[in-house]
């Protein structure tokens, strides 16, 4: 177990602070602003990490934390030795999530990455709706209603990722090849796919304290940047928004050369997504087999 003094862990937690403080801070200013923003708020209001949970550091399973009563009363962790760390305790408690964790994850890995989606799900959570309907009815859709239903009939739509699915319209549901459902992530889900990058986020804070912010906060930042693309390729006019200063442009994948652009995207996305998954599935496989190995040894002393 290594021991950071107060000064070490403060800096670096600090330092984590002032990281996402970049993304963080810009939220809640709209936030109290009330102004939306249709890229860049998604990781704060779909996902159920709030920003002060974000904020906040952790060093992971196997440091500790010297001089830290702030740290005590928190989930998850417990004093030893006159230091504050993540208990073993929480460790058993969180061993199902853990184990479906790396299920998920290896099994994504595990695939061959699938280029051919084109971001249609965006285009299928708006088929056949009226323009006070959509998700971001205050953004019109760039090729209209009549358009955009033509593009979702027109092409093949192959969606494996559950929690996109479940938002397509009615209309639009018996046009996916694919029928992903809650329980059967795992055989559906594929490292091509921009929701299960993104999620790579999800996995990661839902696994703190038990993993270090720094993978987090790498996550996190993947995610903000495949959410971009995420809705450069979705059916709204978004021409009058800006993205970290920058024109919003739209990925025409209703075009080959969209399309083309969108792959080349999404590939390169499942790419830098890879190690991060990998990092994620190497704490899992930590932190359950150290479990077991626990077991094994408190077994053998009993014996």
């Amino acid at each position: 177990m290594e021991v950071l003094e107060r000064e070490e862990w403060q800096a670096r937690a600090a330092s984590h602070a002032a990281r996402v403080d970049a993304y963080v801070t810009p939220h809640l200013e709209r936030r109290e602003a009330r102004v939306k923003h249709p890229v860049h708020d998604f990781l704060f209001t779909y996902y159920s990490q709030r920003p002060a949970q974000l904020r906040r550091w952790h060093p992971g399973v196997g440091t500790a934390l010297a001089d830290a009563p702030e740290y005590a009363g928190l989930k998850g962790y417990a004093s030893t030795d006159g230091a504050v760390a993540v208990s073993a305790e929480h460790v058993e408690r969180q061993r199902p999530l853990l184990e479906a964790t790396r299920r998920l994850l290896r099994a994504t890995a595990g695939r061959p990455a699938q280029l051919g989606c084109f971001g249609l799900h965006e285009w299928a959570m708006v088929y056949r709706l009226a323009d006070d309907e959509t998700r971001h009815a205050d953004w019109p859709l760039r090729l209209g209603n009549e358009g955009t239903d033509a593009v979702v009939e027109s092409h093949r739509i192959s969606c494996s990722h559950f929690d996109a699915f479940r938002f397509f319209t009615e209309p639009a549901r018996p046009l996916n090849t694919l029928s992903p459902a809650v329980d059967d992530r795992a055989d559906f889900e594929q490292p091509g796919c921009l929701h299960a990058g993104m999620d790579l986020y999800k996995h990661a804070f839902r696994l703190s304290p038990m993993v270090p912010s720094d993978l987090v906060a790498d996550c996190f930042e993947l995610a903000r940047e495949i959410r971009v693309l995420d809705m450069r390729a979705a059916p709204y006019d978004l021409s009058g928004l800006e993205v970290d200063g920058r024109p919003f442009t739209p990925v025409r994948i209703e075009t080959a050369e969209g399309k083309r652009e969108y792959a080349a995207a999404q590939a390169g996305f499942a790419e830098r997504a890879a190690p991060l998954r990998a990092r994620l599935l190497t704490h899992c496989d930590h932190l359950v087999q150290d479990r077991d190995l626990r077991g094994t040894n408190a077994r053998r002393l009993d014996a």
